[in-house]
């Protein structure tokens, strides 16, 4: 019987040293980024030169580049205000901020697995030994005594199977991904204030068509009546002039209603209540800037959303190695030492040392063995919750890439549109001139004039919201390619000619 005790104990350090040499290895699979099947030019772009493709190179991570100003490009010194505003004050900035600091607070939390555990306690207990305890007959009389403990107590468990190693890339994981949907925050947020504001001077510019329109409308207003008092048109003229000079100024009545609410949109994206804000009118002006898209590798390197993406996913495979690693033997090293002594006097003495190493409860060496299948089943779920973040990743890319394509498409056509629009423009405003003069010689009716005025606010309006789409998407592009860039190439566009007609 002893031989076989001896032969056990033996094996016990056999056994804590082949435990030790498997402390840190990870149980969790080898992670790689699935693949996207990238394309190696955007649909929109020309096809790349043999130069170009050579600029090629595998998506590396870069969520944490600096994006820089990308709005200073339009050359606006109160979008530059407004965005700075924003920068200081809005409220969703601010609380993607406080989720950052909850993510690293949370890693922090995780990364104290790394390291054992000290705590120290002072105080007396009362306590009565058992005789067994004390190697003494059972019917042996132990007093209760009170005992005075100094003691410090250390704790830690080692990192069999790469259990606490991969928590803590879990939630380092986790914290970059928090990082990276702040920066996805941010970006939405400047590009909101742009968008807002474009909106803003494209509803000053079709307030200044209609008030050229209302100003034209009374002129003929007044003509007509002129004509009826001399006797040469009827009266049917006059209340058509009058229902065309009060639609235009319902009409003007919309837009302004449209714009109070846009201004009341940009005033909370900035955290002020929309009676703190005032903007004063500003007509758009065609924007002219470039946008260069680059390669869509950069693409998956730049965007914060698709960082983030990538982060979950990288957070979620290492939690496949912590599932796994609970079908293994944990092992907890515990020890304390300190001063025991019956008076408190006697507390501090040399002869008052004690120390205990060994698992306070329970055993140091723990090995699983049944549980009803809870480890199978969150082993399983963090397999699966891995799978969806995998199809929530190549969905974001493609959604990046769609994204992309759409504004580029937008702004092709756009620049076409609006040179169209323009002689759109010139055109009707030639035919209403013609056809005012020929009402004034009698050789056409008022329906006519009505027709062609008609025609002309159409036209002008149309070349505002144009002009104004292009403002937006420019901004949805840059939004789309997740912020600066580099340089953006100006180039220059002729303006719709909005002349008085």
């Amino acid at each position: 019987m002893k031989k076989l005790l001896m032969k056990r104990w033996l094996g016990l350090p056999a056994l804590m040293a082949s435990l030790l040499v498997i402390a840190g290895c990870s149980l969790a699979p080898t992670y790689e980024k699935p693949d996207v099947n990238a394309p190696a030019a955007y649909k929109e772009t020309p096809s790349l030169s043999q130069s170009e493709a050579g600029t090629w190179k595998t998506a590396q991570p870069s969520e944490e580049m600096l994006r820089g100003e990308w709005w200073t490009i339009f050359d606006d010194a109160a979008l530059n205000d407004l965005e700075r505003q924003a920068q200081e004050a809005n409220q969703n900035l601010k609380a993607a901020a406080a989720r950052v600091k909850e993510a690293r607070a949370i890693n922090q939390t995780a990364r104290a697995g790394l390291f054992p555990t000290l705590d120290a306690g002072f105080g007396p207990t009362r306590e009565k030994l058992s005789p067994a305890s004390q190697f003494q007959p059972p019917d042996a009389n132990i007093p209760a005594q009170t005992l005075w403990r100094a003691q410090a107590s250390v704790s830690y468990e080692v990192d069999l199977f790469g259990r606490v190693s991969n928590s803590v890339q879990a939630a380092n994981a986790d914290t970059q991904q928090s990082e990276a949907l702040f920066r996805s925050v941010q970006l939405a947020l400047q590009a909101d204030v742009a968008q807002n504001y474009f909106n803003l001077r494209e509803l000053d510019a079709e307030a200044d068509v209609f008030t050229r329109t209302v100003s034209l409308r009374e002129e003929a207003l007044k003509l007509v009546q002129r004509r009826f008092a001399e006797g040469d048109i009827s009266e049917l003229d006059v209340a058509r002039a009058k229902s065309e000079l009060a639609t235009a100024r319902s009409d003007a009545m919309t837009v302004q209603r449209l714009r109070a609410a846009s201004e009341h949109s940009l005033a909370v994206l900035l955290g002020k209540t929309p009676a703190q804000f005032n903007m004063a009118s500003n007509p758009l002006k065609p924007v002219t800037v470039r946008v260069p898209p680059g390669l869509p590798s950069s693409l998956l390197e730049r965007r914060p959303d698709i960082a983030a993406a990538e982060r979950s996913m990288a957070a979620a495979n290492a939690r496949i190695g912590v599932a796994k690693a609970a079908f293994f033997p944990s092992l907890t090293l515990t020890g304390s030492g300190g001063f025991e002594s019956a008076t408190l006097g006697d507390l501090f003495n040399w002869s008052s040392r004690t120390f205990l190493l060994g698992p306070f409860a329970g055993t140091m060496l723990n090995l699983p063995i049944f549980d009803g299948g809870r480890r199978k089943g969150n082993l399983a779920n963090a397999r699966a919750v891995y799978e969806e973040d995998v199809a929530n990743y190549r969905q974001q890319v493609l959604v990046a890439f769609r994204e992309v394509e759409d504004n580029l498409s937008d702004l092709r056509i756009l620049e076409t549109q609006t040179l169209t629009q323009a002689d759109a423009v010139n055109a009707s405003v030639r035919a209403a001139q013609l056809s005012r003069t020929q009402y004034t010689e009698g050789a056409v009716n008022y329906l006519d004039v009505i027709d062609a005025e008609r025609t002309v606010l159409q036209s002008q309006r149309a070349a505002v919201q144009l002009a104004g789409t292009q403002a937006v998407s420019t901004v949805n592009l840059i939004r789309a390619l997740g912020g600066g860039w580099g340089d953006a190439m100006p180039a220059p566009v002729p303006e719709p000619s909005l002349a008085k007609n």
